[in-house]
């Protein structure tokens, strides 16, 4: 670049028209920038622009703490959810101290009076502190009406009575006769064939001749009806005005004698209401007796066979009993059976506590 050119200063108007406004040009532009800004740096207070820093650095124990706090994902989730409430192994027994303190807590609560930021129909708010759930969760278990150890009847020991013996025998006999009548008198299943007589060769000729001589006849026969149907003209008969309003005569009489056929039952119904009364209440009595029946039948039921859990039904074992032979009045000389282990599993199946399982039976 080269130098600027010395321009003309004579007289006035040579000086103003050289005169340079870039000064002036710049001061515009920072006090526009500076307004927009928030204000020039130069008139604002010290306070705004400085500060003491008061805060401490954090010692390298603390700091050391603070990473300690971190938790990796992997012991967060060998750590125990706080939403989840644990089952308890174990019924502990509540001692009278604890029911004590209970009740005094109890106390303590309803002095407190209500806050007024809960609305009367009872709803908390579930992050507030109303919402939060302090007492453990119940566990309710069924406890089966059959015994964990049954104890059989005196005749199936190794050393009865006569009279005992003898009624548990009776008793197995009409157990497994049961179970063979029902199998007899039961639905017989459908067979898969079905047996039929030999038929000779000279009968078969003759079972043939007859079949065609039957379908000849039917051949004829719906030839026949077919040129009768031919011949037959076709009628079409036209409904006159006179029977279109006997037909709404008649149906407008069917509805009113309806209607008052309804009317008498009504008022029958009504003479005879002290009467309605008593059947109801007879029905109602049925149906209660009926209730009550179910109730004993189930329950009974209960003892003898649990509830169906899998999908076979519970079998029960045959009972124990000795045989005449068998009774030797020694256990020295008692026969020795595996069943204990079979005996513990059955009782358990006929508990409820496992669901029955298939026979297993060796082949």
């Amino acid at each position: 670049m080269g130098k600027k050119s010395n321009t003309s200063r004579k007289g006035k108007k040579a000086w103003r028209a050289n005169i340079s406004t870039e000064d002036i040009h710049d001061f515009f532009e920072k006090s526009t920038k500076d307004a927009l800004s928030g204000g020039s740096l130069t008139s604002a207070p010290t306070e705004s622009l400085f500060f003491i820093d008061k805060s401490q650095d954090l010692s390298v124990k603390k700091k050391i703490e603070k990473k300690r706090e971190k938790v990796l994902r992997v012991d967060s989730m060998l750590k125990k959810n706080p939403f989840v409430e644990a089952v308890p192994s174990s019924k502990q027994k509540s001692s009278k101290k604890k029911k004590k303190e209970a009740l005094n807590a109890k106390d303590v609560v309803q002095d407190v009076p209500k806050d007024e930021t809960v609305p009367d129909s009872g709803m908390v708010p579930i992050w507030g502190d109303g919402g939060q759930h302090s007492g453990k969760a119940r566990q309710v278990s069924k406890q089966s009406i059959i015994p964990a150890v049954e104890v059989e009847p005196p005749g199936c020991s190794y050393n009865p009575t006569f009279d005992s013996h003898q009624d548990s025998l009776a008793q197995a006999v009409a157990e497994e006769m049961q179970k063979a009548y029902k199998i007899e008198l039961g639905p017989q299943p459908v067979p898969l064939t079905v047996m039929g007589e030999v038929v000779d060769e000279d009968d078969k000729y003759f079972i043939e001749a007859d079949d065609e001589n039957d379908d000849e006849m039917d051949e004829e026969n719906l030839s026949e009806d077919d040129k009768a149907t031919e011949k037959r003209p076709l009628k079409i008969k036209r409904v006159t005005r006179v029977e279109l309003n006997k037909r709404a005569r008649r149906k407008e009489q069917q509805k009113k004698e309806a209607e008052a056929k309804k009317a008498e039952e009504f008022s029958k119904d009504i003479d005879n209401l002290p009467d309605i009364l008593q059947e109801i209440a007879k029905e109602d009595e049925e149906k209660q007796k009926r209730h009550l029946r179910k109730a004993i039948a189930k329950q009974e039921r209960l003892k003898a066979c649990p509830p169906r859990l899998g999908k076979y039904k519970f079998q029960a074992a045959p009972p124990q009993v000795l045989l005449s032979e068998e009774l030797t009045g020694s256990l020295r000389k008692l026969k020795g059976c595996a069943t204990l282990a079979r005996d513990r599993f059955k009782s358990l199946e006929k508990r409820g506590l496992i669901p029955p399982s298939a026979r297993s039976g060796r082949k």
